[in-house]
């Protein structure tokens, strides 16, 4: 049968959809505008057709790809991670997890303050991470009351110093959060622990003490499809928290996408007949959010020098994905993700029904495509875009 490789480059999109104007996403292109800006150069990336999808002024197209290309549209409402994701995962969601343009509500504020016996949080506003460290650390210090931001996407984030509060309290309480006060009407996509550290003017996020809780997943997603069917499941990066830890055999964090690389090599020698499903999140984390260009054009760089190392371990019966679940443009004067549509590469091409597939409709025709890959019943709307035989 093989093995199904899925790999999220985390905020790269190629191009502002239609309803880009309902999230103030006009004229957004993360690809296109750090090629344009940076002249980064993606040649393994430009062999598998990625300069075909959408014109790059530093990735000329290529006439005879190895792989089969396309972009992919966003369905359900919003554009944050846990969205993407689900929806790749052949989940549609009927209304988008809510948002707080002006700050979660007083009272959800003081219930989550209540039940883990804190007086005060502070900020409460949509933030950029480093900028409520920047503007809130010195306080947090000096009083012991939490940092709780949101942003546009759908998140209920609480930062605390490692010396004020230790690591594993914080996941306890954003546990909590999770729990007991984003549920019904605030059930937001993530709780997210931010644990920093470092002296003020110098604090620093301690982002392999990250922790992401999401909001559990319906079960008719591919992942808990698989692993109920028999297939073995394995999730490197954040994957297995914005899928709740469910429906996952195994699962190895990482710190950086050059670990996550190292990571899905080791597993590519080890697995088989299993499904691999990657996130490199540098992209969007460090350089997406931080208006980077430069920065996200490097980890672009790195992944390019990884592919042929990757490609060499993929056997003919196996099928590789490589797509993203949202925009990030680093060249805009926006640190939010961006509702764009997201590039879609398949190797071997062999594999695919045709060499351009085009527009896709939805996310979830990668969920339809492992499906069939596995000759697994397909319980999502979507298309595949394999052979038949395939």
């Amino acid at each position: 049968m093989g093995n199904c490789y899925l790999i999220i480059i985390d905020g790269l999109g190629v191009g502002a959809q239609e309803d880009a104007h309902l999230y103030g996403d006009e004229g957004m292109n993360t690809l296109g505008h750090v090629s344009e800006q940076t002249g980064c150069k993606l040649p393994n990336l430009g062999k598998m057709g990625i300069g075909n999808i959408i014109p790059l002024k530093s990735v000329p197209e290529e006439p005879t790809p190895v792989g089969a290309y396309g972009k992919m549209r966003e369905v359900s409402g919003g554009k944050d991670s846990t969205t993407g994701h689900w929806e790749i995962a052949g989940i549609h969601l009927d209304k988008p997890f809510p948002t707080y343009p002006n700050g979660f509500p007083q009272y959800v504020i003081d219930a989550f303050c209540e039940g883990i016996g804190v007086e005060k949080a502070l900020c409460n506003l949509p933030y950029s991470g480093t900028d409520a460290m920047r503007d809130y650390g010195n306080e947090h210090l000096e009083t012991g009351f939490l940092i709780v931001y949101t942003s546009a996407d759908s998140v209920f984030q609480v930062a605390c110093h490692d010396g004020v509060t230790s690591v594993k309290k914080l996941h306890e309480w954003c546990e909590f959060a999770r729990k007991e006060i984003c549920v019904g009407e605030h059930e937001v996509g993530r709780v997210i622990a931010r644990p920093f550290t470092g002296k003020p003017g110098a604090f620093e996020r301690l982002t392999n003490e990250r922790r992401d809780f999401s909001a559990i997943p319906p079960k008719d997603n591919i992942v808990q499809l698989l692993y109920d069917s028999g297939i073995k499941t394995y999730s490197i990066g954040k994957i297995v928290d914005l899928f709740a830890e469910r429906g996952f055999t195994q699962y190895r964090k990482t710190k950086s996408n050059a670990e996550g690389i190292s990571q899905l090599l080791s597993a590519m020698s080890a697995v088989e007949n299993s499904f691999v499903f990657i996130n490199l999140i540098d992209t969007d984390q460090l350089y997406g959010h931080r208006l980077d260009p430069e920065g996200y054009a490097s980890s672009l760089e790195e992944f390019d020098r990884a592919l042929p190392a990757i490609l060499s371990k993929v056997q003919k019966d196996d099928l590789l994905i490589i797509t993203g679940d949202h925009g990030n443009d680093p060249c805009s004067t926006s640190t939010d993700h961006s509702r764009e549509f997201v590039p879609l590469l398949v190797y071997p091409k062999e594999h695919a029904d045709k060499e351009n597939l085009g527009m896709r409709e939805t996310f979830a025709d990668v969920a339809v495509s492992i499906a069939e890959f596995f000759k697994r019943k397909n319980l999502f709307a979507g298309t595949s875009f394999l052979k038949e035989s395939s």
